[in-house]
C-alpha cells in the first residue's frame, strides 16, 4: 500500500516548479517587451510596455519559416528510422544467432561513450569527397548512427524480461523471424520505441553542431537562433523569440507523449500492453 507524501513534499516540488518556470516567462516578456526595457531588466514593472517589434524583426529578416520546416524534415526522418531500426537490431542481437553477434553488439554499444567532436573531421571529409555537404542526408545519417548505440541498449534491455515462450511458441507454429518481430515481439514493445523516439525527436530537433557544419542553405532552427545573435549587439529580443520557436515543438512533443516516455522507461514486462 502506498503511502501519502509527506507534508513537506508539496511546497518542495512547487518552489522546484517555481524556479524552472521563470526562465520561460523571462524570455516570453524579453520578446514582447522593447529593447531598452530588456537592458534595465525584464523583471522591472516600474515602466512598462509591450510590442511585437521584435516577432515580426525575426519572420521578415531571419529566415524562420524555412528553418522550421528543415528541423520537422531532419526530426521526423530521423526519429523513424530510429523507432523502425532500433527494435529490428535489438530483436536480432537477443533471439537470433549469428556470427560475430557478441562482437558487434559490444563494438555498438560502446559507440555511446564517443563523442560526435571525434566524428565531426572524419565525416566532413567524406561528404566532401561525396558531394554530400549541403544535404540534409550529411546530418541525417550520422543522427542515425549516433542514436543506435543507446537505442538498440534500451530496446535489448527491455527485451531481456521478454517471455522467450512466446518466440518459441510462434517458431513452432511455422513463423519465421520476420514474422516473430512484427507480430509478436514488435507490438509488446511499444512502450520502449516510443521512449527511443521521443528522445530521438528531442535530442535532433534541439542540435546544432552537426547542422551547422555540414549545412549551408537549408539551415535548422537551432543554426538560425545561433546566427541571430549580433557581433556588438546581443539582439536579446529577438533571441528570445527564435528560442520561443525552436522550444514550442518539443514542449509540445513531451507533454504529448510523457506516458509512453514514462512507461517506456519503468515497464519491464513483456506482456503486451
Amino acid at each position: 500500500m502506498i503511502g501519502r507524501p509527506p507534508v513537506w513534499a508539496t511546497p518542495l516540488v512547487a518552489i522546484i516548479a517555481f524556479i524552472w518556470i521563470i526562465p520561460i516567462v523571462g524570455m516570453v516578456v524579453t520578446s514582447i517587451r522593447p529593447p531598452a526595457e530588456i537592458a534595465l531588466g525584464w523583471w522591472r514593472l516600474d515602466d512598462l510596455s509591450f510590442t511585437l517589434s521584435a516577432w515580426m524583426r525575426v519572420w521578415d529578416e531571419y529566415p524562420l519559416a524555412k528553418a522550421f520546416w528543415t528541423t520537422a524534415q531532419l526530426a521526423c526522418l530521423a526519429t523513424a528510422g530510429t523507432m523502425l531500426l532500433a527494435p529490428a537490431a535489438a530483436y536480432a542481437f537477443h533471439f537470433l544467432k549469428f556470427p560475430f553477434r557478441r562482437l558487434l553488439l559490444i563494438i555498438i554499444i560502446n559507440a555511446f561513450v564517443l563523442p560526435q567532436q571525434v566524428v565531426i573531421i572524419p565525416l566532413f571529409q567524406l561528404w566532401r569527397d561525396t558531394g554530400l555537404i549541403d544535404n540534409i542526408l550529411a546530418v541525417l545519417i550520422p543522427y542515425l548512427g549516433l542514436s543506435f548505440a543507446w537505442s538498440i541498449f534500451l530496446v535489448k534491455n527491455f527485451l531481456e524480461d521478454f517471455p522467450r515462450e512466446l518466440v518459441e511458441a510462434g517458431r513452432i507454429d511455422g513463423a519465421g523471424p520476420l514474422q516473430i518481430f512484427w507480430y509478436i515481439v514488435l507490438p509488446n514493445t511499444l512502450s520502449p520505441i516510443f521512449a527511443v523516439g521521443i528522445l530521438q525527436f528531442l535530442w535532433t530537433w534541439n542540435a546544432l553542431l552537426l547542422p551547422m557544419l555540414y549545412l549551408r542553405t537549408d539551415v535548422p532552427l537551432p543554426v538560425v537562433l545561433a546566427r541571430i545573435s549580433g557581433t556588438y549587439d546581443l539582439n536579446w529580443d529577438l533571441r528570445s523569440v527564435a528560442a520561443i520557436v525552436t522550444t514550442i515543438v518539443p514542449l509540445v512533443v513531451f507533454l504529448v507523449f510523457q506516458r509512453q516516455f514514462a512507461a517506456g522507461a519503468e515497464t519491464r514486462s513483456g506482456a503486451k500492453e
